[in-house]
């Protein structure tokens, strides 16, 4: 069955660092599009960024870009979100997304808290 597993959450200091995994099996993971959400409490679940499948390009939410990257290694079956210059505001779950193509809704994992805190 398909699944999506995220790690690497956790609490870290404002400017601090983190990098999330994903790590995806059940479906071939090459033919996907692998995207970054993220939920903070009482709003809306919110894009933070995409990657296509061969790894050539990825787009980001203005609220993240420059400090997020999204990589993947498509013969480990993973995607990464290396965060940087973490601010307060990007506390949030943050879940991984697998689809074909951008109409698509896909597959979710079952996602990862990120603290960012004093």
């Amino acid at each position: 069955q398909v699944q999506l597993v995220e790690s690497g959450g956790g609490l870290v200091q404002p400017g601090g660092s983190l990098r999330l995994s994903c790590v995806a099996s059940g479906f071939t993971f090459t033919s996907y599009i692998m995207s970054w959400y993220r939920q903070a409490p009482g709003r809306e679940r919110e894009l933070v960024g995409s990657i296509i499948n061969t790894g050539a390009t990825s787009d980001y939410a203005n609220a993240v870009k420059g400090r997020f990257i999204i990589v993947r290694d498509n013969a480990k079956n993973s995607v990464h979100l290396q965060m940087n210059s973490l601010k307060p505001e990007d506390t949030a779950v943050y879940y991984c997304n697998a689809r074909q193509t951008y109409y698509d809704t896909g597959y979710w994992g079952q996602g990862t808290q990120v603290s960012v805190s004093s």
